[in-house]
């Protein structure tokens, strides 16, 4: 497969975005910042107080593009928070949708279910690795990675070992905002305010990137000269005893931090720890699912089946909340045969919308479309052309100080401004913006992950644009 690659004539929104990388949306929406009604929602994980004074705010959206409010238009570059996977505004998602409001509208998720649900849950356990059968919905990332963690305990607990309540994460981890999360995880911005209820028997291995040796990455798995598994086994799990340690929870590529990609082999030795001493091992794949590698998930990847699978953002393209945990058919089994009568429930979780009707209606599209125009291998196949551009583009320009690419997502990493941590990454994120092309700043790191319908020429913008505001903020 080689040049332009060319969509099915399959919506609006797919021709647009293969075609011509001009959105269907006009320029009526225009409006001046001051009309918008701003003084009652707190942004997430947003400045406010500089927001307001510069804000952006999106009214309307198709194929690869936004439209702001004053009428201009922007490139999604990191597909709407690594969410909006096939582009927007897509026809038969939004159909599905339409359609499902008028027949099932809600349903409780307690005592009964839905047919959507079924579906959902189906085609999710068809396309995860091995014998990762049996799905766990919830609403987000975070909601699924508490659901896992609950999911640990429960099952040690079944099968006679409830002493198992120690959890391992790793420094610069995200796992979402719920207390679990944040425990496991490793980001100390997320964590600091909240240190007092954070849970207590939880450690956290040591971080995945070598700056030193591996500071330019493309599309290759580091091969590093130490072990970064060796602490680990001689110092966490011998603090804590492996006997004790109920899961190890991990993203295969670290999304959130920056795109940090682990060491040659590292998956597969942390799969071997986990079964020699008997501890489930999670995969948090909220970022990494559905299609951001060029395959269903990071453990096919990898050749790594954990024992349970995190998911959210893309299987439904982000237009509905949904989030869930893929669990191994023992996990499952266990939990239905610790010896309770028939009538008493097994697991005591779940969420008021959990396997809620119009969003697995939502998943169950997105996963068809995807499937139908083979949108993950041309996210593979794209994202070369994007790890080639910047480290054609970005290397060797003045503040930059690596650049890591995998799959159909990259970070240019960036010397800390004088004005501090993350100012640059920031203000560079703010100019790209102005001129067009919307990226995520994490910290020190400009992350690119941009739809999968995006075409060459798309790539070429974003990354000259990057490159010009890289120049500028030297």
């Amino acid at each position: 497969m080689g040049g332009r690659l060319v969509a099915p004539e399959t919506d609006g929104a797919a021709r647009h975005a293969y075609t011509h990388g001009v959105p269907m949306t006009e320029k009526d929406n225009k409006m001046q910042h001051h009309d918008l009604p701003m003084d009652n929602q707190w942004l997430p994980f947003t400045p406010n107080r500089h927001f307001r004074k510069d804000p952006r705010v999106f009214v309307a959206a198709d194929g690869m593009h936004f439209t702001t409010h004053d009428g201009r238009q922007v490139i999604d570059g990191i597909s709407s928070l690594w969410c909006v996977g096939a582009g927007h505004n897509r026809k038969p998602i939004n159909e599905a949708i339409k359609k499902q409001l008028d027949t099932l509208d809600y349903a409780t998720a307690f005592q009964a279910s839905n047919d959507q649900a079924f579906k959902a849950a189906q085609m999710i356990a068809q396309m995860a690795p091995g014998d990762l059968n049996k799905v766990l919905f919830c609403n987000s990332g975070s909601e699924a990675a508490d659901t896992a963690l609950k999911v640990a305990l429960a099952y040690h607990r079944a099968r006679g070992e409830g002493h198992r309540n120690v959890f391992i994460g790793r420094e610069k981890g995200y796992h979402g905002v719920n207390f679990g999360g944040m425990s496991v995880g490793g980001l100390p911005a997320n964590r600091k305010v909240y240190g007092a209820q954070l849970l207590p028997r939880v450690g956290h291995m040591r971080f995945i990137h070598d700056p030193v040796h591996h500071a330019y990455i493309h599309h290759e798995e580091p091969v590093w000269t130490e072990d970064p598994l060796l602490e680990l086994e001689t110092r966490i799990l011998a603090l804590h005893d492996p006997s004790n340690v109920a899961a190890i929870i991990v993203e295969p590529v670290a999304g959130s931090a920056g795109w940090y990609i682990p060491p040659k082999g590292y998956l597969l030795r942390l799969r071997q720890i986990c079964d020699k001493h008997g501890i489930l091992l999670i995969f948090d794949e909220v970022i990494t699912g559905f299609g951001r590698l060029g395959v269903n998930f990071g453990a096919d990847f990898y050749g790594v089946v954990p024992d349970m699978l995190n998911f959210a953002k893309a299987v439904t393209n982000g237009v509905i909340p949904l989030g869930g945990v893929v669990c191994r058919d023992f996990i499952y089994d266990t939990m239905m045969n610790a010896g309770a009568p028939e009538h008493v429930i097994e697991f005591f979780h779940g969420y008021t919308y959990s396997g809620h009707p119009v969003a697995c209606a939502a998943a169950v599209a997105t996963l068809q479309l995807m499937k139908d125009e083979d949108l993950f291998a041309r996210a593979g196949v794209q994202g070369r052309v994007l790890g080639d551009a910047m480290h054609s583009a970005l290397k060797g320009l003045p503040s930059v100080v690596g650049i890591r690419t995998l799959g159909l997502a990259g970070a240019v990493e960036l010397a800390p401004a004088a004005a501090g941590p993350g100012k640059r990454a920031y203000d560079i994120m703010l100019d790209c913006f102005r001129r067009g092309v919307w990226l995520r700043a994490a910290g020190d790191n400009i992350v690119i992950c941009p739809p999968y319908i995006v075409e060459n020429a798309q790539i070429d913008q974003m990354v000259q644009t990057l490159a010009d505001s890289i120049r500028q903020h030297a």
